[in-house]
């Protein structure tokens, strides 16, 4: 049901619409729509703004990770494989509050319509992944959980205000959240509300080849810096270790090859049939990400080999137990059952993002982010397989309740229109090549100041439309990403230096950057726990 506009010409000049709502969610994967449920739930005006048709949930293939009661996994031992992956960087209290929600979580997912794959005895059928110590990932289709969550989802939104082809371009503020400056199909406008839940995913479109859909350009991040809000952790960008390779790197979205495979029992291997990970890591193949993706990178880089081989020929019913990978294989002229698959590292995940409570909770009132936007200190250097859907699932139906509550004691007031929206931008195709050659899988300082000179010389520009609005969310984005990769003079997690290849105990610490001028500027350091 749509809340009615009206013109406002009061609101930045003729032409521009208006409309009042309690809560904005910008964004509808897991993390947005679990929170504009959330939020309708507590009888709440709630718009939700979507300018694309695919979500980043979609494609999420291996699973959820849960503990399920009464099985011989525990809260701890999740939180203890959570920890360990995040490179000393989790906050602790966060990893406990997120996963021992879990459980609750996905069984309400359930309660709203979705099927998870059951084993012989009824029960639901677990796998294990990169970084787990026990089987605990519940997963749908075989390998195709996302797009069940997103089905169950959609469902349930149904009776939702969701706008689709809307831009959010501007958050509006004076000293709280006041709305959201949008472009949509009849113009620009503004949308009042007390509080806005940023859910607008990843920015895996930074790099010339990313698993992530078109929409992940970095807006949430790009948005929350332009409203003076900080984001933290944004240097530790996880590359899947297994994106499918077709002979291109030309860009844009590449099939992902879960590592659910591994988990079944496939091996990577070279060209010359030698073990990629052999005496890198105690669990080989199903060692933490960062570890077997910087494990390919080295590899690659030593043999001058354009890709690796996921060997999965060994796992009986493969098609059938991975129908989503079967199909982009052989769309690549791939039969993963006769022929080992050709994998690189892939843009995947950003571990940090808009720094944020376990409830969503920026530090400007009113604004709440939740999803991969977000850093809530769940994943510190490095996310831990299937914890994502976890996340957005659990932190998304918080962000959703504490806006509606915020909304309830605070009331919508009028938003202005900003008088400066300009942001800085470059042209996409210079950006990813500058991010994919000196800011990939692994960095250099000599690489980052070569970044940091392209991003500070960006000419300005008024974005009125998605494209151009993405490609300077891109450039601030990448703002922040340089200046915190700058800083970190280590190699930790997901972020490695090949000039400081070894971790420094004295960094421990989670940076913090702001957009100044334009420019990202670390401003602080937080001490991990």
């Amino acid at each position: 049901m749509s809340t009615p506009r009206s013109q406002a010409p009061g609101c930045g000049g003729d032409g521009i619409w208006q409309q009042r709502a309690d809560v904005v969610v910008i964004g509808t994967g897991v993390a947005g729509l679990a929170a504009a449920l959330a939020a309708h739930r507590q009888g709440r005006r709630v718009v939700v703004l979507s300018k694309a048709s695919e979500t980043a949930t979609y494609y999420a293939q291996g699973g959820i990770a849960v503990v399920i009661p009464h099985s011989d996994d525990s809260v701890e031992a999740h939180i203890a494989d959570t920890l360990a992956a995040g490179g000393g960087l989790c906050d602790p209290e966060a990893v406990h509050s997120i996963v021992a929600d879990g459980f609750p979580a996905v069984r309400e997912l359930v309660d709203a319509g979705a099927r998870f794959d059951v084993a012989a005895d009824g029960q639901w059928a677990l796998t294990r992944e990169g970084g787990h110590s026990r089987r605990r990932i519940v997963h749908a289709g075989g390998d195709a959980t996302g797009a069940e969550v997103q089905r169950a989802l959609d469902h349930a939104a149904t009776t939702l205000d969701i706008r689709r082809d809307h831009v959010a371009l501007r958050l509006l503020r004076d000293d709280a959240i006041t709305g959201v400056l949008v472009a949509g199909p009849d113009g620009l406008g503004i949308v009042h509300a007390a509080s806005v839940i940023l859910a607008t995913g990843g920015l895996g479109h930074l790099y010339s080849a990313t698993t992530n859909p078109d929409g992940s350009t970095g807006d949430g991040i790009a948005l929350a810096l332009q409203a003076g809000v900080p984001v933290s952790d944004v240097e530790f960008i996880q590359f899947h270790p297994t994106m499918l390779y077709s002979g291109s790197r030309a860009g844009g979205r590449c099939p992902l090859i879960t590592e659910a495979i591994r988990g079944e029992g496939a091996v990577l291997v070279d060209a010359r049939g030698d073990a990629v990970t052999a005496g890198v890591h105690p669990m080989g193949d199903l060692a933490p990400r960062d570890v077997v993706a910087a494990a390919i990178d080295t590899r690659l880089r030593a043999t001058g080999d354009p890709c690796v081989y996921l060997d999965a020929r060994s796992i009986d019913g493969f098609a059938q137990r991975f129908p989503t990978v079967t199909t982009a294989c052989h769309a690549a002229g791939i039969d993963p059952t006769r022929q080992p698959i050709p994998v690189v590292p892939g843009a995947h995940y950003s571990c940090g993002g808009v720094v944020t409570d376990v409830h969503g909770r920026t530090e400007l009132p009113g604004l709440f982010a939740a999803g991969e936007v977000a850093r809530t200190g769940m994943h510190g250097a490095n996310r831990l397989a299937s914890n994502s859907l976890l996340e957005g699932l659990v932190v998304g139906a918080r962000a959703g309740r504490a806006a509606a509550a915020h909304a309830g004691i605070i009331g919508t007031r009028t938003a202005r229109m900003p008088d400066d929206n300009t942001m800085p931008m470059l042209e996409r195709s210079q950006l990813q090549q500058a991010m994919t050659l000196f800011a990939s899988v692994v960095r250099d300082g000599t690489g980052l100041r070569s970044l940091r000179d392209l991003v500070d010389a960006a000419a300005t520009v008024r974005p009125r439309t998605r494209a151009r609005f993405e490609d300077a969310a891109l450039t601030v984005t990448a703002a922040a990403v340089v200046a915190a990769a700058a800083d970190r003079a280590e190699s930790r997690g997901s972020h490695h230096r090949s000039d400081h290849p070894a971790i420094d105990d004295a960094q421990t610490r989670s940076t913090v950057v702001r957009l100044v001028d334009g420019a990202g500027v670390v401003e602080s350091a937080v001490v991990a726990c």
